[in-house]
């Protein structure tokens, strides 16, 4: 063989016979060796003879260099590391093969499925495109998800893909106010529109029915949480045809990628246009403020449960409202069957529970009671989710809230007298239920606790009951003009405003359950000069959220927000203000909480004042106490609470239509309290907070026990007794 006489040939055959003496110039190939990676004529770096000094030919050099390499297992250079690196050691090509969306393994992950770990044996059998995935929240959302709000979504998606109850694919979010039960629903859509275990979209289309006024908010609310990622339809009024059209063509969407997945649609809407809806199937079905399907007779509560909507999610932050059947019928919508039928709840259920409730119940009913209240509990619980407003102690400041008693002035009382003895509406109660007749008296005695001038016509008029009440007006009587010390919670009222306005720069929301009743207000602020805004039924949509949006501006005059309760007791985020008016009560406490919590949420950064006005010894502390009854048995089922005090029988109805004017409070004298000594309470309550039963909370005849230098500045006007409790302990002060 010819060896080439180049100087750089020649110095490296010198440099291998140097290095190596037994070295000799191989023999070239008839056919030339395949290329390798590695060369074995090249002197390793390291021996590989077995023992040394032992000498070892090419051949074995090269045989022991490459089992060496072979020796070593794969290792993932990450410790503890099991993402798809350590799977892609055991054989699983995820390369254009499923994957989870998110990332499950990064801080702060909401993972609501995980599965099944495999072992290296059944994962090289497994079929690599039908391996389950994880189930990982966006982390656009998870990063702004609280403890509590990450819970609820787990559970939704637990409940919605039938994993806690085989076969049951709904359930109710039943949080109190201001939890954010938007932001999990949001979570929830969002999750099933994109992933599921088999890495593909769970649902293609989600429709929202919420009340009219929340329409524009969930719009709004899906905006602010995924932006240009969901393009919803929102739909409240228009055309009837064109309503059609749109509804026909988000009907018809196809495929993975849906361009409109989302309908928010309003509960008159849906009703009115049922036909088009259910044409088609939609994979989830959200219906917000949910307590308005509390019957099953209505024709919007048909429509709904005639959808082809396997997945169902009711929301109410107050299930149970008035009484037990209307909470199996929520129940019912979203899980049916699991309670059985209307009449076997009944029988199973409301009457030993409701027996037992009772004041006047007997040891043996109350026991029994109990007994199918802890089996109730224990069927719903399992696809309903409640926590408390007392979680936002955390994350908001203190709330004060105060239940003040205003006695009537000289004119109110002699009114409601004449009133009583005129109508006589006792003999109208019938076995201790209120009658279709006496609603017109109820409404009378309510309006001229918030100010005579509300029946004066009724007076001129001479209707039933107020035959000759118009001679005890004042002779100089205007009614174009408000006088508000012939009102005790008006003159009250009017000092709350005057003095708030003086030393604070606190704004206030005023609420009544009357349109007439803010005309009242209306003529007082007019000549108090206070700047105001006002939200009732006769205002649009989108001006509603125009002057909300204006309110809720620090920098802006406006002192108070008039509000109807009926037009925007729910859903107004209204935390420009930390004061709160009720300047009436409602039969439903639900009502009355819903409109109490405008103030006192997310945003706010003030302590927050809430002023509840009642008549002393009236109608409306015997309203008061039926709401005590109400609340009572819903913190039973709901909230699971079985010491709650049973101070009211059903049978003290009759009576509403009385006037005790020789008591501070009416309803501190049923409590029959053992804290107070003359009028003062020298024990005070442990442990309790605004969300406990009222017999629980702080109370005093005296000005000098009060927080609120605004109420306290007010007293002397015509305050007789205030309940009051604080939210949660100040962690800055330590106090109440």
């Amino acid at each position: 063989m010819r060896r080439s006489l180049a100087p750089s040939q020649v110095v490296k055959r010198i440099k291998r016979e140097e290095d190596d003496p037994d070295w000799s110039e191989p023999k070239r190939a008839k056919k030339e060796a395949p290329v390798t990676h590695l060369n074995p004529y090249r002197k390793p770096l390291t021996p590989l003879c077995a023992q040394p000094g032992e000498s070892c030919t090419s051949g074995e050099k090269h045989e022991r260099y490459i089992q060496s390499i072979l020796s070593r297992p794969f290792k993932v250079p990450i410790a503890n590391y099991t993402g798809p690196l350590g799977l892609r050691a055991l054989g699983v090509k995820r390369a254009g093969g499923r994957r989870a969306l998110h990332d499950p393994f990064g801080e702060g992950a909401l993972v609501l499925y995980e599965p099944p770990i495999l072992s290296a044996h059944d994962l090289i059998r497994a079929d690599k495109d039908k391996l389950e995935v994880h189930v990982v929240v966006d982390p656009l959302l998870s990063r702004v998800l609280r403890p509590h709000q990450r819970e609820g979504v787990r559970f939704l998606w637990e409940c919605v893909t039938g994993r806690r109850i085989p076969g049951s694919f709904g359930c109710v979010m039943a949080d109190e106010m201001g939890l954010g039960k938007t932001l999990q629903c949001i979570a929830l859509i969002w999750t099933l529109l994109r992933q599921s275990p088999d890495a593909k979209p769970e649902i293609e289309k989600a429709i929202v029915v919420s009340p009219s006024s929340l329409v524009r908010n969930w719009y709004n609310e899906v905006g602010k949480w995924l932006g240009a990622r969901v393009t919803p339809l929102a739909i409240d009024g228009g055309s009837k045809d064109e309503i059609d059209r749109q509804l026909t063509n988000f009907m018809c969407q196809r495929g993975l990628r849906v361009p409109t997945p989302v309908l928010i649609i309003s509960y008159e809407t849906f009703r009115l246009h049922a036909h088009v809806l259910h044409k088609g199937k939609v994979g989830l079905i959200i219906c917000d403020e949910g307590h308005r399907l509390k019957n099953s007779e209505n024709q919007t509560y048909h429509a709904l449960n005639a959808m082809s909507a396997q997945r169902r999610v009711l929301i109410s932050g107050t299930p149970i409202q008035n009484d037990l059947l209307e909470y199996f019928s929520l129940v019912h919508f979203v899980n049916t069957g699991i309670l059985g039928t209307a009449n076997e709840f009944k029988k199973r259920f409301e009457m030993p529970i409701l027996k037992g409730r009772d004041a006047d119940a007997s040891e043996k009913d109350r026991q029994a009671g109990e007994e199918k209240l802890k089996e109730l509990i224990g069927i719903v619980n399992r696809c309903l989710i409640r926590r408390t407003s007392d979680i936002l102690s955390k994350y908001l400041p203190e709330k004060i809230e105060q239940v003040v008693c205003c006695r009537l002035t000289p004119l109110q009382s002699k009114l409601y007298h004449h009133f009583l003895q005129q109508a006589n509406p006792i003999e109208k109660l019938q076995d201790g239920k209120i009658s279709v007749s006496s609603l017109s008296s109820i409404t009378s005695l309510k309006k001229l606790c918030n100010h005579p001038a509300l029946i004066y016509d009724k007076c001129v008029e001479g209707e039933s009951g107020f035959d000759g009440a118009l001679d005890l007006f004042p002779q100089n009587y205007n009614p174009k003009t408000l006088e508000p010390h012939l009102s005790g919670k008006m003159l009250v009222l009017d000092y709350i405003l005057a003095i708030t306005k003086s030393t604070t720069n606190d704004k206030v929301v005023l609420v009544s359950n009357y349109t007439q009743t803010l005309d009242l207000f209306e003529k007082l602020f007019r000549s108090r000069k206070y700047l105001y805004v006002r939200l009732d039924g006769t205002m649009s949509i989108k001006k509603r959220a125009k002057i909300v949006e204006r309110f809720n501006d620090p920098t802006n005059p406006e002192f108070i927000f008039m509000l109807s309760s009926k037009a925007g007791g729910c859903g107004l985020n209204l935390i420009g203000a930390n004061r709160l008016v009720m300047f009436d009560p409602d039969w439903n406490p639900a009502n009355d909480e819903q409109a109490m919590a405008r103030v006192w949420r997310d945003g706010q950064k003030k302590s927050c004042y809430i002023y509840r006005l009642l008549s002393t010894g009236t109608i409306e502390e015997k309203i008061l106490q039926r709401q005590a009854h109400k609340k009572a048995l819903s913190s039973c089922v709901v909230d699971e609470e079985t010491d709650v005090e049973r101070h009211f029988s059903l049978g003290e109805l009759r009576e509403l239509f009385t006037l005790n004017e020789d008591t501070l409070s009416d309803t501190h004298d049923r409590f029959k309290c053992r804290r107070c000594v003359n009028g003062r309470e020298v024990r005070p309550p442990v442990d309790a907070d605004c969300n406990s039963d009222l017999s629980q909370w702080r109370h005093t005849s005296h000005k000098k026990e009060l927080r609120d230098q605004v109420l306290k500045l007010s007293w002397d006007t015509a305050v007789s007794f205030v309940f009051h409790q604080c939210s949660h302990i100040n962690q800055k002060t330590g106090e109440e």
